[in-house]
């Protein structure tokens, strides 16, 4: 069975829209614009990019990352992974950054059930939020910022539903605020 790992900036109440500025939102950038920048920080997103074997996106991820990471050196390993997006109405992948469409979380669980490493899960709020929702994520690695955001797209969702517990792997915090948290599911 392979690791479904979500990765996220989020926010301390829980948004993960817009942090690298994507339009749209009042509050878009605020990774960069809220704290000092720390190289540290981001060390996680290396390792990441190494251990990762898969990617996972939701739609809308998909097209906004399509046009864009596979012009970036810095992810190359990425750009050399498989991709996979999970959609009902994408008709066809971006031929730019080719990719498998999944059409249900029945298809995510069944991928998971295949050989291979780790399969990642960047952005893709909704897509998180559905695959938590349905047992499907196994690890979280979280960057989490000290700031309040009110309003925006939450990592988590509030359907309710019974308690999950989760086991600390990881958790540091560094000189400007943000905590890095890295947490197993608990079955």
């Amino acid at each position: 069975m392979r690791t479904l790992i979500v990765t996220a900036f989020t926010s301390l109440d829980g948004v993960v829209e817009a942090p690298g500025g994507e339009p749209g939102y009042r509050n878009a950038g605020w990774t960069f614009r809220t704290v000092e920048f720390d190289e540290a920080v981001y060390e996680i997103k290396g390792r990441e990019q190494e251990e990762t074997t898969a990617l996972l996106l939701g739609r809308t991820s998909y097209q906004a990352f399509a046009p864009v990471w596979p012009t970036m050196d810095d992810f190359a390993g990425y750009n050399a992974m498989p991709r996979y997006v999970v959609s009902t109405t994408l008709e066809q992948d971006d031929e730019r950054w080719p990719a498998t469409i999944l059409r249900s979380l029945d298809d995510v669980a069944a991928l998971k059930r295949t050989d291979g490493g780790p399969i990642a899960v960047h952005g893709s709020a909704t897509l998180a939020r559905s695959l938590a929702d349905a047992g499907l994520v196994d690890r979280y690695h979280l960057l989490v910022f000290p700031v309040l955001l009110g309003a925006g797209k939450r990592l988590f969702s509030d359907t309710d539903k019974d308690e999950q517990r989760l086991a600390v792997l990881e958790a540091q915090t560094y000189g400007n605020g943000v905590t890095k948290l890295v947490y197993d599911v608990v079955r």
